[in-house]
């Protein structure tokens, strides 16, 4: 059997599978535990010399082969086949270890491959951000603004393009924060990532909500198409984010081209009257060409969705019953509003000033997703378009 079916069968996660199967060193409380495989001693004595075994790593011998067909001009697919490798495999060890030429062009030299795979391989390595203040005090200052590793890292390779000691992954960024024993970045930054979580989690899957009748809905299939494929701006989506017991509430708009983000202040609660009034007021402050349609869950709270459209002449459309992805836009900026708005906190507390403040600093950030604009310049270009 293959791990993961192994694990299956057993009944554990396949990471605690690979631990049985590989063994572990010890680290903290927990004791170092030997591999499941026995290990043979070698034999007393003098014995013929055994044929290498393949190995994950590329050997002295595979490379020299590649560097051979590579004279002989064969394909890289050609070359894994007849190393039974990967072709990725074969990629990236040439383009990893090849020697590269000042006026273009490159040739692979085998021996010099080996030694440069034998120069990196030793562990630990020492992390670029520890080795570099000015990397370090760069993704700092990003952290404590409330950037995200993914955006700091694409901020790094914009600003210094020519410094590849500079550019690092955004997982990079995450095992600066949350790995012992590294200290690269402070822990206490991991504060102002979206999660806010000191140590990092396993992604659950959320219980699906029990859907609720509404009356005389029109469903998502019935939204026009300029709607769906994101060509036109005004056309929105929205939710709620609740506090404690469902007793405060924020509204949430997203336009779907632009990302743009408008928070809505509920003082008087999130029944369907509440949040129909407040939508109207924010609906007749748009400009008339962003005012095309709303996407909404079928939550009670949009039960007086007849008379919002009779106010404003924007049409409501509702999802499918448990189906978040076909308002997916908001709902991963309802993961983002949480770093603001912690789940557990009263949600009433916050004034329109601090929402306002809130949707304007998400609004002036880059979207990777926008090919890194920001929802305001986004929106900006749609409208003067």
């Amino acid at each position: 059997m293959g791990l993961a079916e192994a694990c299956a069968v057993v009944g554990i996660n396949v990471r605690t599978g690979k631990r049985w199967r590989n063994g572990r060193n010890a680290s903290g409380r927990d004791k170092a535990a030997p591999p499941i495989y026995e290990v043979v001693p070698p034999p007393v004595g003098p014995a013929e010399p055994a044929a290498p075994e393949t190995s994950r790593y590329l050997g002295e011998a595979e490379r020299i082969h590649i560097a051979d067909r590579l004279r002989e001009k064969a394909t890289i697919r050609a070359i894994a086949t007849e190393l039974g490798r990967s072709p990725s495999t074969v990629s990236r060890e040439i383009r990893r270890n090849r020697t590269v030429l000042p006026k273009g062009g490159w040739y692979y030299r085998p021996h010099a491959a080996q030694r440069r795979a034998d120069q990196r391989r030793p562990r630990p390595k020492p992390s670029k951000i520890g080795q570099s203040p000015e990397l370090r005090d760069f993704i700092q200052d990003r952290l404590a603004i409330q950037w995200s590793p993914e955006q700091i890292c694409r901020a790094l390779r914009e600003g210094f393009p020519e410094h590849p000691e500079m550019h690092v992954s955004h997982e990079t960024v995450y095992q600066a924060l949350y790995t012992r024993g590294r200290g690269d970045l402070h822990r206490d930054l991991t504060r102002n990532l979206r999660t806010g979580r000191r140590l990092r989690r396993p992604r659950r899957q959320t219980d699906r909500r029990r859907s609720r009748p509404i009356k005389n809905m029109l469903m998502i299939s019935e939204r026009p198409v300029e709607a769906a494929d994101r060509t036109v701006p005004g056309h929105w989506e929205g939710d709620l984010i609740v506090g404690p017991k469902s007793r405060s509430a924020i509204a949430t708009l997203v336009e779907r081209s632009s990302r743009y983000l408008v928070l809505v202040h509920l003082p008087f609660g999130h029944t369907s009257g509440a949040v129909r009034h407040a939508l109207t007021d924010v609906f007749k402050m748009l400009p008339e060409q962003l005012q095309r349609s709303l996407t909404w869950d079928q939550g009670c709270e949009m039960a007086a969705h007849r008379g919002f459209t009779r106010d404003t002449g924007v049409p409501v459309y509702f999802c499918e019953p448990a189906s978040p992805w076909q308002r997916g836009t908001n709902e991963n900026t309802n993961g983002l509003l949480r770093q603001y708005f912690p789940k557990g906190t009263d949600l009433a507390a916050h004034t329109p000033e601090r929402l306002a403040a809130v949707a304007d600093q998400l609004n002036s950030r880059p979207r990777k997703t926008l090919g890194w604009e920001t929802p305001a310049e986004r929106l900006r270009t749609l409208l003067a378009a």
